[in-house]
């Protein structure tokens, strides 16, 4: 009887793959990557205008490339930071993490003066950390990758977080624009049911933090409502061990550029597992390869590897989210550049050669800022006014929030890059529409005509990423990249074997 109910379930998973669901536009495959731990400025603040020093991979601008708003002569002659931002080289990929929690990184911003990173850096670095690498940036040589995606295809130079915070409202505001409806209150981290820290999700047997459920709903219920095929796919999520009792170890390891030991799998990175709709707890695997984007065991949340099972046999969901292993996220302190660069480009290439691309567009975001240096004030279009934690309310920056709103949501935050890598995109583009986080959400909304989250989501005034794509004409192209130095690739990857397996970072 068993075996009956999975066939038939198959049965009406492959159905419902058959059966097609509009979208307003030509994309019926979006992928989000979604990366660790950047600012604007920290990755584009020179683009398109790298230094080009020996033994580095060059990067020489294409005829008619646009500037974007960056680090201009005299921001970087008399910073009001006191210290000029200075280019890291490539090898310092491997940096200290800096201070990127809700209230310091308001008070770095200072109410628009943008002249107090030192300062709460100084507060934050350890005894081993130099309190002026907030100030540093990468340019084309060590980002190599990301500066020629985006003079093929298409960059923000306006897009923000969606609240002032790290990794963990970052990922929730991703999925359902509100990090209001989070329980217990946990000081400094819960407050009056708003998230602003990194607890760890209920609703995973793999967390070892505090723990926070989610109330409300996010974009996977939409798509489930919806019939849309959808996963988030996350480096370490398959276990690696179970206990007597079923229970999941998620204790994968691998080395980082700098040759130090990271786990793969960081629990409050998943933000699906905040819920319990969207969890699965003991990170049970999908039934099938053609079960992967249905309902099922794994509900949606599934290992890499079952990501690139669902691209190769034909059965690739709508929509993807992808987050890296822990080594490859590019979050400073156990991350880098060079390491994500890696992921991004084996993952991007293996996508451009699939059967897939002529409808695809792949987003590559950042769930915050790491705290690193960006010149440009983020625009508060949210108030709050907690005396405990907004310190720019009383410099009239985070404002008087109506009566009925959520606490503790200012924003937005930093200033966050956007790429959009699709046939679809315009070419060597940079858009100045104003955007965040939640412009995701709101994109996969509209596509497959979802409807909005509700209970003062930030999608309903989240702007638009249209902008970025022209659906008046496809553009066929492609661009394969060297994982090891982010140029053009002189030779053709593999599409299949050992090698290809290894380019695409399954594991």
């Amino acid at each position: 009887m068993k075996q009956l109910l999975v066939a038939m379930a198959l049965l009406a998973a492959g159905a419902a793959s058959a059966a097609p669901i509009s979208t307003r536009t030509p994309i019926r495959h979006l992928v989000v990557i979604f990366q660790e731990n950047v600012s604007f400025d920290h990755y584009f603040g020179t683009y398109p205008h790298a230094a080009n020093p020996p033994n580095e991979p060059p990067f020489h601008a294409l005829p008619g490339t646009p500037g974007v708003n960056g680090l201009t002569h005299e921001l970087i002659a008399n910073n009001p930071n006191g210290v000029a931002p200075f280019r890291l080289d490539r090898d310092q990929a491997v940096t200290c993490d800096q201070d990127h929690h809700y209230t310091a990184e308001q008070y770095a911003y200072h109410g628009g003066l943008v002249d107090r990173f030192l300062p709460v850096a100084r507060k934050h670095a350890g005894p081993d950390c130099d309190p002026t690498l907030v100030m540093g940036y990468y340019d084309g040589n060590t980002v190599t990758a990301l500066w020629n995606y985006a003079q093929h295809f298409a960059i923000s130079d306006n897009s923000f977080g969606s609240t002032f915070g790290p990794s963990t409202p970052g990922a929730i505001n991703l999925i359902s624009g509100q990090t209001h409806g989070a329980a217990p209150n946990i000081e400094d981290h819960v407050v009056d049911g708003t998230l602003i820290a990194d607890p760890d999700p209920a609703f995973d047997d793999c967390s070892r933090y505090k723990t926070v459920a989610f109330s409300g709903r996010n974009v996977g219920n939409l798509l489930n409502a919806g019939g849309v095929t959808w996963g988030w796919f996350q480096g370490g999520f398959r276990p690696s061990a179970r206990l007597p009792g079923g229970a999941p170890v998620c204790g994968t390891v691998h080395k980082n550029a700098a040759g130090k030991p990271v786990h793969d799998y960081v629990a409050h990175h998943d933000p699906f597992q905040y819920y319990q709709s969207t969890s699965n707890p003991d990170h049970l695997p999908p039934t099938s390869v053609a079960a992967i984007g249905h309902d099922g065991p794994a509900n949606h949340q599934y290992a890499l590897r079952d990501f690139w099972d669902a691209l190769d046999s034909g059965h690739l969901p709508a929509v993807s989210f992808l987050k890296a292993p822990g080594y490859e996220d590019g979050h400073a302190g156990y991350s880098g550049p060079i390491d994500a660069q890696r992921f991004l480009v084996a993952t991007i290439n293996r996508l451009q050669r699939s059967k897939y691309w002529s409808s695809m567009a792949i987003i590559v975001a950042w769930d915050d800022s790491d705290g690193w240096y960006d010149h440009v004030m983020p625009p508060i279009v949210n108030h709050s006014a907690d005396p405990r934690h907004d310190v720019l309310f009383g410099e009239a920056m985070c404002g008087k929030p109506d009566n009925d709103a959520y606490p503790d949501r200012c924003g937005y935050g930093p200033r966050l890059p956007l790429l959009v890598i699709s046939p679809w995109a315009k070419r060597n583009f940079v858009d100045s529409t104003l955007t965040d986080q939640v412009s995701i959400l709101r994109f996969i909304e509209d596509n497959w005509n979802l409807g909005r989250i509700g209970d003062q989501s930030f999608d309903a005034r989240a702007g638009s990423l249209g902008n970025l794509f022209d659906f008046s004409k496809m553009r066929m192209r492609r661009l394969i990249l060297d994982p090891r130095t982010g140029e053009p690739s002189p030779v053709k990857a593999p599409s299949s074997g050992p090698a290809a397996t290894a380019a695409s970072g399954r594991r």
